[in-house]
């Protein structure tokens, strides 16, 4: 007669051994190795040669379907067998609390909410985004520098400033910008959250009283900055005004092209 405790082994070892040969059956196909480089500045004590690993951008304003397609895409990416790390605005572990405790009251200035952005950044840069690429991660950044780029030219930040102050930023493998007209954008966050955000409306900037009429004329504004950057910054626009799945396959067929080199 079988023990309960012999029953409970004996299914033990035979869910090992069914975990060792899917693992064996599993084809893992690594990143192919690329080169790194950064905007300008060398950063300190970091050999750029050994971040083997992705850093693959996704850029778009809020509304855009970034966090439903990264939700997707480390999905795939994890089940396909690559580790993964996210990164984003407001995500350092240094400055995220304070930066938003700051714009709580809405009276940051220009600069000073530039500097807090570049602070958390570089936090994150250093501490996140150059240890996991050494470590041959895949890092999905939930926007870049871009949006903070666009932000400041926006609002009439010197544009050699600008790119001065994120020129330690490394150089991502690849940049996607969801483009969804400012249209849209107002119609999927107010069905989201059923109001607008006083920054991503640019009230700060004094266009208008009215929110809904602000957050059309900033989001006009950040996308022509966008597309004008698409040429100096390499970006692979998609059209973000389509269904999510569409959207999702042509990210995942283009991420696919950049792992495998």
């Amino acid at each position: 007669m079988t023990t309960p405790n012999k029953s409970k082994s004996a299914a033990k070892t035979r869910n090992e051994r069914r975990k060792a040969q899917y693992r064996k059956q599993l084809q893992v196909a690594l990143p192919a190795q690329s080169s790194k480089l950064s905007y300008g500045c060398d950063i300190p004590n970091v050999a750029l040669e050994k971040l083997t690993g992705k850093l693959i951008v996704l850029e778009g304003a809020d509304g855009s379907g970034r966090s439903t397609q990264i939700r997707e895409l480390v999905d795939w990416l994890e089940g396909n067998g690559h580790a993964t790390v996210q990164v984003g605005l407001k995500r350092s572990t240094l400055v995220s609390e304070e930066l938003e405790r700051a714009q709580e009251g809405n009276i940051l200035s220009q600069t000073t909410m530039s500097l807090f952005y570049a602070t958390d950044f570089a936090d994150q840069l250093e501490n996140m985004i150059i240890p996991s690429l050494k470590a041959g991660f895949i890092v999905i950044a939930d926007r870049y520098i871009y949006t903070l780029m666009a932000r400041d030219l926006v609002r009439g930040m010197n544009p050699i400033w600008v790119k001065n102050l994120y020129s330690i930023a490394l150089v991502p493998d690849a940049v996607f910008y969801l483009n969804v007209s400012p249209e849209h954008l107002i119609q999927r966050n107010l069905a989201k959250t059923q109001s607008l955000d006083y920054w991503e409306s640019g009230m700060d900037l004094g266009f208008t009283r009215d929110m809904f009429d602000s957050f059309l004329k900033y989001q006009q504004l950040i996308r022509k900055e966008f597309l004008q950057m698409k040429k100096t910054y390499k970006f692979h626009v998609i059209n973000g005004d389509r269904p999510t799945e569409e959207v999702y396959e042509e990210l995942r067929t283009a991420i696919d092209k950049v792992i495998s080199g």
